[in-house]
């Protein structure tokens, strides 16, 4: 029978410590619901009573299914339990369980606490036996364990087994610093078990600092701790926290694993698993990270040829799972570097086929390649390859001519004496042997051009309603004044789906209004399903 691995998420608490991040009660809340819904065991959303957000959260409980943990410390030396408001406030929060922070090393005991080693593990003891009384799980995180189990075993030991002998459901063994290794994680966890703490009542948190946070709570895994502390895309303070969008996949996924534990995320569930790291990244405001294992853009991504040809033949020449079972897709991309197999491979997800011996493959290899060369990144724009392989590989409907568009920049003063800059868009299209001028004014000449070339597209109109650009990205590809500037477009509808688009020219204006008519040619291609077949996927 497989042993269960318990998930315990701290996105809310350990990972809000992250620079840049401040959730608001709002965003915590809308947090706590998707981590409920993935299935976890346990969400902790932060510290009741130490800030107006975390006590405005823990009045209500926020988990349907996980246990809704409240965090703080124990109780402080010299003070009763009944006396102490932290205990109090821990103790009247809506959670079902109460994780306390204790110290574990004797240093921090003496410098951060003040008190005797045996005061520490009173504070430990009576801290546990109130939460127990007041009907709570108890779990203690035991602060800098592993430095401290270096530095003073018998003591570290001490609190672990004080912790689990006064009734804590789990002791958590925290490398803070980040900085053990794999192998002392497991001799440490394997010295605990054999003090009396067993490991079905044992925990690891591993901070990311050496790079091995993943990588330490697996030791800790095969030296016999049963939960796993972690936060979304590793977020946290310094250099994050474990990751748990990358343990939950390598415990379902790998032999190594699944073959001795389980965990509350099946297969059903772990369908969802990119979804929930994209959508945490977007309630961040942030974009994704590319390269995350299992759920990045380019985690099953391949650009050289002699990959992406035996990709074709087998995809496990080069994946070590299947890209479904985590939510991903293959993405075989369009390169310099990527030889026939590559384009055959990616045209044919785009539902067109074309020989190998097509003279016209050879064209387009060659126009992506030369214009690869200058600048274009087609394997970041999905929508332009598309739109340039059609056109290559065949003909695409005439929707509209540009006859020509202007765009001016005006620095005045406004009434006040306040510098502002106002830029004017002018576009003129034919439509039908129809010609259209527009004229738009915007705070830029970008934003600027986008409304004058969408203002009127006249039957076209109103399938261009619901286009709108997502994100937009510049980057220079050379230096000085004249340089060659490269945008990319990222654009989205009514149905949910983005598409990318990508214009390359010595003037950035130029640049940004070739993605733009990309991005609205692929969306009336998209309407009439001539279009659009991998951004859905």
């Amino acid at each position: 029978m497989k042993e269960r691995i318990y998930l315990f998420d701290t996105t809310l608490r350990d990972g809000q410590q992250t620079p840049g991040i401040d959730f608001s009660v709002e965003d915590k809340i809308a947090i706590a619901a998707m981590l409920d819904e993935f299935g976890l065991d346990y969400v902790e959303g932060g510290y009741p009573g130490a800030n107006p957000t975390d006590t405005a959260f823990f009045s209500d409980k926020r988990t349907s299914q996980a246990s809704f943990v409240a965090f703080g410390m124990t109780k402080r030396a010299g003070v009763s339990v009944s006396n102490d408001p932290g205990i109090a406030g821990l103790l009247q929060a809506k959670s079902d369980a109460i994780c306390f922070v204790a110290k574990s090393w004797d240093y921090h005991v003496a410098v951060a606490l003040g008190c005797t080693n045996e005061e520490n593990l009173e504070c430990i003891a009576e801290s546990v036996k109130a939460a127990v009384g007041a009907g709570k799980e108890a779990i203690v995180d035991c602060e800098h364990f592993f430095d401290g189990f270096k530095a003073n075993p018998a003591y570290a030991l001490a609190c672990a087994k004080t912790a689990y002998e006064s009734g804590a459901r789990w002791v958590v063994l925290c490398d803070t610093n980040g900085g053990t290794q794999p192998p002392e994680v497991r001799a440490i966890v394997e010295a605990v078990i054999a003090s009396g703490v067993p490991g079905h009542c044992l925990g690891i948190h591993a901070h990311n600092d050496t790079g091995q946070a993943v990588a330490n709570s697996l030791a800790a895994v095969d030296a016999g701790v049963r939960q796993i502390q972690g936060t979304l895309n590793g977020i946290g303070e310094r250099c994050g926290n474990a990751n748990l969008v990358t343990l939950i996949p390598t415990l379902a996924l790998k032999g190594a694993y699944n073959t001795r534990f389980e965990t509350a995320i099946d297969e059903e569930r772990l369908l969802n698993l990119t979804r929930l790291s994209h959508a945490f990244d977007e309630l961040l405001n942030r974009s994704p990270d590319h390269q995350m294992p299992y759920v990045g853009a380019s985690a099953f991504a391949t650009k050289a040829g002699i990959h992406a040809s035996a990709l074709l033949k087998d995809p496990r020449t080069y994946e070590h799972v299947p890209p479904e079972t985590v939510g991903n897709f293959r993405k075989v991309m369009v390169s310099d570097q990527g030889g026939k197999a590559n384009f055959i491979n990616a045209l044919k997800r785009r539902g067109i086929e074309v020989a190998k011996d097509d003279p016209k493959l050879d064209l387009l290899i060659s126009i992506v390649k030369e214009r690869e060369s200058i600048g274009y990144a087609y394997e970041g724009a999905d929508a332009s390859f598309e739109l340039l392989a059609r056109r290559t590989l065949g003909t695409i409907p005439e929707f509209f001519t540009i006859e020509g568009f202007r765009v001016m920049i005006e620095r005045r003063f406004d009434s006040l004496g306040r510098v502002k800059i106002v830029s004017e868009a002018v576009v003129k299209i034919t439509i039908d042997g129809h010609t259209l001028m527009s004229v738009a004014d915007a705070e830029g000449p970008v934003n600027a051009l986008d409304l004058a070339l969408r203002k009127d597209f006249g039957k076209y109109q109103h399938e261009i309603d619901d286009l709108v650009l997502a994100d937009f990205k510049v980057r220079i590809l050379n230096g000085g004044t004249e340089a060659i500037t490269r945008v990319l477009i990222e654009s989205t509808d009514s149905d949910g789906v983005r598409w990318w688009t990508v214009g390359v020219s010595e003037n950035i204006i130029d640049a940004s209004f070739q993605a733009l008519m990309d991005s609205v040619i692929y969306k009336l291609m998209k309407n009439r399903q001539l279009a659009g077949k991998i951004a859905a996927e």
